[in-house]
């Protein structure tokens, strides 16, 4: 018995800086939200057809709402579809945004890695960003993200 081929991108959100500062990023940022989103996205450009043959496999694996990292999977056969419809989502709820491939493989193990080491880079830059203003709650909720990632598997 043979397992399902798979290929998963590790992309990085980049949100609108102009947009009203009234939104809250950790709840625009779901796995919920962007996966709403990309199937809306696979349906406006490949129909129906193409959102039933893509569906099968794709997932949000991860997503880190702090540093707008995420996990995407999708079959071989029909990647190259969802990473189409995921450089034509211009919005995910109200707010615009950007998708940016940062890592495609074909095992979960290298895309751990991948976003691993990407989320402590930017969770850095973060801290520095904020400054005094990082909170201990924030602190936690990174710490919870990475410990997701690193038990991450099929």
């Amino acid at each position: 018995m043979v397992g399902f081929k798979n290929r998963y991108l590790v992309m990085e959100v980049f949100l609108d800086p102009n947009r009203d500062l009234g939104y809250d990023d950790p709840i625009i940022i779901s796995q919920h939200n962007m996966s709403k989103a990309i199937k809306e996205s696979i349906l406006l450009n490949f129909g129906e057809c193409g959102l039933a043959a893509s569906a099968g496999s794709f997932q949000i694996k991860y997503v880190n709402p702090i540093t707008k990292i995420c996990i995407i999977r999708a079959s071989r056969e029909e990647y190259q579809k969802v990473w189409s419809a995921i450089t034509m989502v211009r919005s995910i709820g109200n707010c615009p945004v950007l998708f940016n491939l940062l890592d495609l493989s074909g095992s979960i193990r290298a895309c751990k890695a991948t976003a691993l080491k990407c989320d402590e880079q930017k969770f850095e830059q973060y801290k520095k960003t904020i400054g005094d203003g990082l909170t201990s709650g924030t602190t936690q909720e990174m710490q919870n993200c990475l410990e997701k990632i690193k038990l991450l598997e099929h």
